[in-house]
């Protein structure tokens, strides 16, 4: 397929648009899973509405570098890694692979431990037990019954977010304020402000969603090759991205606006177990007789579903780039018997996850640190994305435009400041 094709497709028309969505909107969702629910519901409840500014900032920043991800995968046809390996050397691929497995791996072992405390709201049993059903469920249904399949279920239980949207209008905060808040910023330096404000970059910019997003594109463009459809236009794989991502801010925002009202303004803030985060939806469900036990229900519901949809891209992720560097077999839709070194990593780092959970880690500290990790770990990979959406050797006439550049060159500025005055805030002390 020429490259130009990408460009010169035929225009979808609008009733065939949502039939489109898929590698960005699945991104988005993944997006907020249990370490983006924590670190949203820690800024709100720490800092009431003093950091929602970095909702409204992350969102062009995100799009930006998830436009760069999808538009390199499927303009090469192949994911990040083979692409990285193709112009630098191997030392640089190996650095990306090992920033990606490292981020990827602590995030998983939060989500799995984050998943045993949802669990443990209901069931008295210990939560390294719960979490390890949980852990070997997922690896199950994800080379059993296969991700695309199980995910398109999941996706439905990715609707408990609206409960933050529904308890955000309960609660009426002062509407003006959340909207000056948005563009105003309340800065603090001190430690804690900034160590979550490189967590809600990390959670929201994470460096798992690059390769997975570029993977996915790579599958979706041979699933139609295959069965002779049409591939998706880079303007579609655009309105993907846009929706995807901004859905996901929407959800965070709300997030963030519920804890502030429900647990900030009420001197609660500092969420240290599941039960302190699920307050903040009582006021959803306040006219039944027992309201925290029905919105720890609709809490434990949104963490476990967004773990089993989050938890496999996160491996996922870690499978595609390590088998790059091998030149294996890879794809979710494969069966375990043809793409078995892939699933072999999906399993080694769902149980290096796991493993984290046998050393006893607070689940809610693990999910805000897990985001940090993220945040700190993505700022060498998007001065990396943008040097290769550039490159015109790669990317042939399908080269980032002025706009992605300027952009991708301020999500590096804001995310490396960002990094820098965390650390110096630490060695400070």
């Amino acid at each position: 397929m020429r490259r130009l094709d990408l460009l010169h497709a035929p225009r979808n028309k609008p009733s065939r648009f949502f039939r489109f969505l898929g590698p960005g909107l699945i991104t988005g969702a993944a997006d907020d899973d249990p370490s983006g629910i924590a670190t949203y519901s820690q800024a709100g409840a720490a800092f009431g509405f003093g950091q929602l500014w970095s909702i409204a900032l992350c969102l062009p920043l995100m799009i930006a570098v998830q436009e760069c991800c999808a538009r390199i995968g499927a303009v090469t046809g192949k994911g990040l890694v083979k692409v990285t390996s193709e112009i630098y050397s191997k030392k640089i691929v190996y650095s990306v692979v090992a920033l990606v497995v490292v981020a990827n791996v602590i995030n998983i072992g939060a989500d799995i431990a984050a998943i045993g405390a949802a669990l443990n709201l209901f069931i008295p049993l210990p939560i390294l037990l719960l979490s390890s059903i949980s852990a070997l469920l997922i690896v199950f249904l994800e080379i059993v019954i296969g991700y695309h399949t199980y995910a398109k279920f999941l996706k439905f239980l990715a609707l408990t977010l609206l409960a933050y949207v529904l308890t955000a209008f309960i609660v009426g905060p002062n509407w003006l304020e959340v909207a000056k808040s948005l563009v105003v910023p309340e800065i603090s330096w001190t430690t804690e402000y900034w160590y979550v404000i490189v967590a809600l970059l990390g959670t929201t910019i994470s460096p798992y969603m690059f390769f997975w997003q570029a993977a996915e594109e790579v599958e979706e463009q041979k699933f139609a090759i295959k069965n002779h459809r049409k591939v998706r236009t880079l303007k579609t794989i655009r309105r993907d991205t846009i929706l995807g991502m901004s859905a996901s801010q929407l959800a965070s925002l709300f997030m963030i606006v519920t804890t502030a009202v429900v647990l900030n303004q009420n001197n609660v803030t500092n969420i240290q177990t599941a039960a302190d985060a699920a307050k903040a939806l009582e006021p959803l469900v306040q006219s039944f007789p027992d309201a925290g036990l029905y919105a720890k229900i609709i809490f434990a519901i949104g963490i476990i579903g967004m773990g089993l949809l989050g938890i496999p891209v996160l491996a996922g992720s870690v499978a595609y780039a390590v088998s790059d560097t091998r030149s294996w077999p890879q794809g979710l839709d494969y069966k375990f018997s043809q793409a078995k070194s892939f699933y072999a990593v999906i399993i080694i780092a769902t149980a290096a996850g796991w493993g984290m959970n046998a050393i006893g880690i607070d689940p809610i500290r693990a999910l805000v640190f897990a985001a940090v990790i993220n945040g700190l770990v993505s700022i060498p990979l998007i001065l990396l994305l943008g040097k290769i959406s550039k490159n015109q050797n790669v990317m042939g006439v399908n080269v980032g435009g002025r706009l992605s550049r300027v952009m991708l060159t301020a999500t590096f500025i804001v995310t490396l400041m960002a990094g820098l005055i965390l650390m110096i805030s630490l060695l400070r002390g």
